[in-house]
């Protein structure tokens, strides 16, 4: 019996709309979290490779007029690869029947997972073609991406998408809509995690804060790659944390499987992002452990030859 309810702000999904004959043009709130991330990101980039200090005795990776280029690239991975990620992992049955709504992009579905792919992809592509240092860029993106996360989440709100599982908690939010509101077994309105604002809270202003804090304060950005992988690391954590408030995605939901696993055994199982989130936490911790052994044993290497010397 829930105790306490808030009503979900419905501001719609559109900030404004113009029609031109049979043509609507429309700004919608997650197009507008994009477009502000990556700005915002940008901006963070150019200020840390204009601060030779947090880069130790070496170089900043990039020159503020290349971020400006690798920001064109970042856009394309971001949609190809999100578009193309939330087809091959959530409804690959559905758009292999439909090809053409592929392209439909403006009809919303994107996947995390796969965007960060996108964005791997044409990161290499980038540094390949530029002579950029790979790490120490991926340093630079890593620090920039949780002002775009915590934004996107915000939108994933306003666009009541991705809402939570049933509770009871006092801040539980009454979705609109017929799918939020069927919840066995409860009369009345059915109240549910707000799960988008867990993720931009642990995404974006808990792992950002702490970026911000090592590149800035403790000069991570001289072990090129750890603040990769501490990214890789706390996103993949936050991630999967917040699968189990959050309501899972219907076409893994069964009636032998209504918590909505991916894959499970025995009752018990992993969503289909805390199964994303995995190779993450692992590969984010080994690229922490793996960049400060690296720098540390060049470092005594170079001590030892200087001593030689």
């Amino acid at each position: 019996m829930l105790t306490s309810i808030i009503q979900f702000p419905d501001i719609g999904t559109e900030i404004f709309a113009v029609d031109i004959g049979s043509f609507r043009f429309a700004l919608r709130w997650y197009a507008l979290a994009y477009i502000v991330g990556l700005l915002i990101g940008w901006r963070i980039c150019v200020a840390l490779v204009r601060s030779s200090s947090v880069w130790g005795a070496g170089a900043p990776p990039l020159q503020p007029k290349q971020l400006e280029d690798l920001l064109t690239w970042i856009i394309l991975g971001v949609i190809v690869g999100g578009r193309l990620g939330f087809v091959l992992f959530y409804q690959p049955q559905y758009y292999f029947q439909n090809p053409v709504e592929i392209f439909m992009v403006w009809q919303g579905g994107m996947s995390f997972h796969g965007g960060f792919f996108g964005v791997v992809v044409a990161t290499l592509l980038f540094c390949y073609r530029n002579g950029a240092p790979v790490l120490s860029t991926a340093d630079l993106l890593a620090v920039a991406t949780p002002p775009g996360l915590f934004l996107g989440r915000l939108a994933n709100f306003t666009n009541n998408e991705l809402w939570g599982r049933l509770t009871d908690v006092p801040w539980a939010v009454a979705f609109p809509g017929e799918a939020a509101q069927s919840c066995a077994g409860v009369v009345g309105l059915c109240g549910r995690h707000p799960s988008q604002l867990y993720e931009a809270l642990l995404e974006g202003i808990l792992l950002g804060s702490v970026l911000i804090f090592l590149a800035w304060k403790r000069g991570w950005l001289r072990f090129p790659g750890s603040l990769t992988g501490l990214f890789l690391a706390g996103y993949g954590s936050a991630r999967f944390l917040v699968e189990f408030f959050r309501q899972p995605d219907m076409q893994f939901v069964t009636q032998d499987n209504p918590i909505g696993h991916a894959v499970h055994w025995a009752g018990y199982g992993l969503t289909m992002g805390q199964l994303l989130s995995l190779p993450m936490i692992i590969l984010g911790a080994a690229l922490i452990v793996w960049s400060r052994r690296r720098v540390t044993v060049n470092s005594a290497d170079l001590v030892s030859t200087s001593d030689s010397l």
